[in-house]
């Protein structure tokens, strides 16, 4: 159902062409696409089919928006890339997220209160599960009053956020439009004061019924709303908040729940006199911009801001993360969540992801295992339900269930240099993250309609498991010149054909393409604060002419210092004829790492080498010790220390 968010963007692909077509209006939008087939029949005058005319298919794609006036930007490609570049210059790239963000987010409606989130911290540290975030929803207010603690739960919110912070770990709350009615709570009061609510027709406070109770909303759509709203985020006014305190805005479409489709009635007035019917769309757009802005504020500029946002416009991915919204404990909705993520991925929002479990009901264990393996390989990891549903933390499902989940999350950890270079580049050069399978293989028919599969930047092809009880899965690796590699296993397979993968219930269908170099961490800390200086491992996997290119990207993980001091390292890995180059792929940035690359495992190698040697920036060539598996055909080189932000060469003779 259309209910959180609307992108008015239309994106075409055949061989040879994509385009786009971007309708800017965020009044209420329909759009028919009718596509003719690409075969006409002539009939006689007896009625017979007398010729059979090959003629060119075509789609007719018809806009109805109900208001707003017609402003459309035609995206002429002609490749995914240039499409996706185009848009951007429209509508902007995703933000840089902090590194913590694309670590593992804890959440529930409602953990109850400070007890409540020790125990629950304790118990991923007790069963070796690495996680970033802990979530607080509604009930950690006092009466849905944002901004505000519930004295008897959330007694002492900084010593609760100083248990976090002493383990590198991060809060997010909730912030919703709605603010309750109520005069004695400060936000209200200053909002109705200074006329800040969005206006019913008849000239008055425009009211409806959310999680306070009545409410008023905050017309977002007003500059100096925002502005004012941002202000509330200050460490001096949000009473309670520390520096590791991040945002979530819910109901923001805005969810009136006595409304007319569960929304604002369409004739409430906002901001310049326009009626709401004008705006709907981007509503929420503006509360997530606010919010952002706010997080920037109190840090005086230094801090990137993480914001989650149920509503979505185009140009969301300037201003945080998305998610799916309420979905349901059933193997459909994880089925269907690889298609919802590809579609936002496409249209710029990079950051999405889909509530893992599912929000309601009680999955089973299988759905849960199989859920966290497909989240693991999403953008946004995050596990989430509704309050009347049984408790479902990772290690409540027996010891073998608990050790597939965690395998799964720390398959997500291990991964989150290559996640946070595809960030990078997301951000500088608007490549989607997950990409449907026709993005990296536009010339290629038989990807064109694959939806149960993607890949992951260039190098990795995820395909989860999403069917009850699987013992096979078919897996279609894409490209005729292309050879596919299983990154535990080092089976390969040659590209353009399906294959039949066995999975057991620890299989995770992941392959990297061949050509690719991915870097990785070597071990794994309790959450990503803990694994700055942790060594890198990089897994290279050789194409049909036995080369491979990847990039690396560094910076502190949490400031703007990248953008305004260039304090960032971005290197590229290239191996060719036998010998693997570190080189840099951006002169412009500088940072100092202590990290060192420990290993390398080549994928590919059809023969055994007599000699490795590493060539660093002082000069000394010196021999490393190997291990050549003939049989699969990988090189192993292990206990190397080569800085990851200098100049190096490693010769396989």
């Amino acid at each position: 159902m259309g209910i959180y968010g609307s992108v008015p963007y239309l994106l075409a692909h055949k061989l040879g062409r994509t385009l786009g077509i971007f309708w800017l209006n965020s009044s209420e939008t329909l759009v028919e696409i009718n596509t003719e087939p690409a075969v006409k029949y002539s009939l006689t005058q007896m009625g017979t089919v007398a010729a059979k005319q090959k003629v060119r298919s075509r789609t007719n794609v018809h806009w109805m928006s109900e208001s707003g006036i017609i402003d459309v930007f035609l995206l002429t490609g002609p490749t995914p890339s240039d499409v996706f570049k185009q848009y951007s210059s429209l509508t902007g790239t995703q933000a840089m997220p902090p590194l913590f963000s694309l670590g593992y987010h804890q959440c529930r409606w409602n953990y109850e209160d400070e007890h409540d989130v020790k125990a629950v911290d304790a118990g991923f540290d007790k069963h070796d599960i690495p996680y970033d975030v802990m979530w607080l929803d509604i009930e950690h207010t006092e009466g849905k009053r944002y901004f505000t603690w519930d004295k008897k739960r959330f007694p002492n919110p900084k010593r609760m956020q100083e248990l976090l912070q002493n383990k590198k770990r991060k809060l997010v709350v909730i912030s919703d439009p709605h603010i309750k009615i109520d005069p004695d709570y400060s936000v209200y009061a200053k909002a109705k004061e200074q006329g800040f609510f969005v206006k019913n027709h008849e000239g008055g406070d425009f009211e409806g019924v959310c999680w306070p109770g009545l409410s008023s909303y905050l017309d977002f759509t007003n500059p100096k709303v925002r502005e004012w709203y941002s202000g509330l985020f200050a460490f001096s006014v949000y009473e309670g908040s520390t520096d590791i305190l991040y945002i979530w805005n819910d109901m923001n479409e805005p969810s009136v729940f006595k409304g007319p489709e569960l929304t604002m009635h369409k004739n409430a007035i906002h901001h310049g006199n326009w009626e709401h019917r004008e705006l709907h769309n981007i509503y929420g757009f503006y509360q997530q911009m606010a919010t952002a802005e706010g997080l920037i504020q109190r840090s005086k500029g230094k801090e990137r801001p993480f914001v989650l946002t149920r509503s979505f416009f185009a140009g969301s991915q300037k201003y945080g993360a998305v998610w799916t919204g309420d979905n349901m404990a059933e193997w459909s909705y994880l089925k269907i969540s690889i298609p919802m993520l590809l579609t936002l991925s496409i249209t710029g929002i990079s950051f999405c992801g889909a509530d893992v479990g599912g929000f309601i009901g009680n999955p089973e264990a299988e759905l849960l295992v199989r859920w966290y393996q497909a989240g693991a390989y999403q953008p946004f990891f995050r596990g989430h339900s509704t309050m009347n549903t049984k408790r479902r933390e990772p290690w409540l499902f027996g010891e073998e269930n608990t050790r597939l989940i965690r395998q799964a999350i720390r398959e997500r950890y291990a991964l989150l240099p290559y996640w946070y270079s595809l960030f990078y580049r997301a951000h500088v050069t608007s490549e989607p993250i997950m990409r449907p399978l026709w993005v990296e293989f536009p010339d290629e028919l038989e990807t064109f309609g694959v939806e149960d599969e993607y890949m992951l930047g260039s190098a990795l092809l995820v395909h989860p498991v999403t069917e009850p009880k699987a013992t096979v899965v078919d897996v279609f690796l894409p490209g005729s010149n292309e050879v596919w590699y299983d990154p535990k296993t080092f089976a390969h397979w040659e590209g353009a054909c399906t294959v039949k993968i066995p999975v057991a219930l620890d299989t995770i269908p992941v392959f990297q393409r061949g050509g690719s170099v991915v870097p990785m961490k070597t071990t794994i800390g309790k959450s990503t604060g803990w694994m700055t200086d942790i060594p890198y491992g990089l897994r290279v996997a050789l194409s049909t002419e036995s080369s491979a290119v990847g990039e690396f990207y560094l910076d502190d993980g949490h400031s703007f210092q990248y953008l305004h001091q260039k304090q960032f390292l971005h290197r590229k890995f290239s191996f060719c004829s036998g010998v693997l180059i570190n080189s840099c792929a951006d002169e412009r940035g500088h940072y100092l790492s202590k990290c060192v690359v420990e290993q390398i495992l080549v994928l590919g190698l059809k023969k055994q080498p007599s000699l490795v040697t590493m060539h660093s920036s002082d000069g000394k060539d010196k021999p490393v010790a190997f291990t050549y598996c003939a049989e699969t055909s990988t090189l192993s080189l292990e206990k190397l220390s080569l800085n990851i932000g200098t100049d190096w060469k490693v010769y396989i003779k």
